[in-house]
């Protein structure tokens, strides 16, 4: 559950793996997704080593890594709006190998997941409790205190990163579902894909000029 709470709030990763789903398929999804996923391997490796915090203690990489980001973003949506009028069925292997490369790039630099693991993330790894649905964007309070799991376990990571494999597969497969019985969803999809990465992508570059400057 906690897992899948992190991972299925709406926002940029999301958006991409949408984007792939709907034009090139149920597996280019999932490769974007486990792109994402692997990403947050990595920053899990780098908190189990504390090597997140470098990021912390020097703002100037984080805004640095944030407008990278936000520069990603903004090409990616454009390349998403581009693209949306494409069907999924004809699409190359190579073009499923570049969505997970491009989940993973954008992910490594997606302020969120880095604020994450350098807060919450690091705490997964010292014993005490988390309230899961606090943590969900969106919900704010209304949930608080609902879910209470203790961290500092390797039931609890393995429950989150499952949780988040669970999604990776369940979420391209409800997309790919939908739009074999609806043609419009594509372009639908692949339009507010490009939408939030726009949107996502604006928001970096402001918050990356605010550390910068």
């Amino acid at each position: 559950m906690f897992g899948l709470a992190i991972a299925a709030p709406p926002g940029p990763m999301n958006a991409v793996i949408a984007e792939e789903s709907v034009l090139r398929g149920w597996l280019a999804g999932v490769r974007a997704g486990l792109g994402a996923f692997t990403a947050d391997v990595v920053f899990f490796v780098l908190a189990l080593y504390g090597a997140v915090t470098f990021v912390e203690t020097y703002p100037t990489v984080r805004g640095v890594m944030v407008g990278a980001g936000g520069i990603l973003m903004c090409y990616f949506a454009y390349g998403a709006a581009k693209s949306a009028t494409q069907s999924f069925t004809g699409t190359s292997h190579g073009d499923e190998q570049n969505g997970f490369k491009k989940a993973f790039v954008l992910a490594l630099t997606n302020p969120y997941q880095i604020v994450f693991w350098l807060t919450i993330g690091v705490g997964l790894l010292q014993p005490g409790t988390i309230d899961v649905f606090a943590l969900v964007p969106y919900v704010g309070d209304s949930l608080t205190g609902s879910l209470v799991v203790e961290t500092g376990s390797a039931m609890l990571l393995a429950g989150f990163f499952g949780g988040i494999l669970v999604w990776v597969g369940g979420f391209p497969a409800m997309l790919v579902a939908a739009e074999s019985r609806m043609d419009a969803v594509a372009p639908a999809v692949a339009y507010a894909s490009a939408g939030i990465l726009a949107l996502f992508g604006v928001l970096f570059l402001s918050d990356a000029a605010r550390t910068l400057l």
